[in-house]
């Protein structure tokens, strides 16, 4: 007999916005698995900006992360979450198995961010430009109160 399914928490943010420390906090106070795409391109010698690798290596995420959270283990998603649609299908397809769904949204002034952006350095950090942050927060769906409201509560 399997155990209770784990929980998912979805990381959903622009870049400087904190996600990875928040997630790697998370990791270790949970204890859950934390699956982050920027690590395992840097590890794997992928260009960050490659965006069919990306894909692909998100959706095998995806299914270690469908695994894990069936086997009982908690999970941390740090994608980004950009879309609405993509965070409702990870939302419905982790509740198939009956897990509880969490939706951390970090969000800060694109003066933060780019500070943020100029100041981190390290393995597995991706480089963005201003240019770069200002056309994606054009393409960031913001999550609503409507839609926070379909994800479970948070653990303190």
């Amino acid at each position: 007999m399997l155990p209770a399914p784990g929980r998912l928490t979805l990381i959903c943010g622009l870049p400087g916005s904190g996600k990875t420390t928040l997630a790697r906090r998370l990791a270790a106070e949970q204890p859950a698995v934390r699956l982050c795409p920027d690590e395992w391109m840097a590890h794997l010698g992928l260009d960050p900006y490659d965006d069919p690798a990306r894909d692909r290596l998100e959706r095998q995420l995806w299914r270690h992360a469908h695994d894990l959270l069936r086997l009982g283990q908690d999970v941390i998603l740090e994608y980004g979450f950009w879309s609405r649609a993509e965070r409702d299908e990870l939302r419905l397809a982790a509740r198939t198995l009956g897990a509880q769904v969490e939706l951390r949204y970090l969000t800060a002034p694109t003066e933060e961010l780019c500070r943020r952006l100029e100041a981190r350095s390290g393995w597995g950090t991706v480089p963005v430009t201003r240019d770069q942050l200002e056309r994606w927060a054009t393409l960031f769906e913001a999550p609503d109160e409507a839609e926070l409201a379909l994800f479970d509560a948070r653990i303190p």
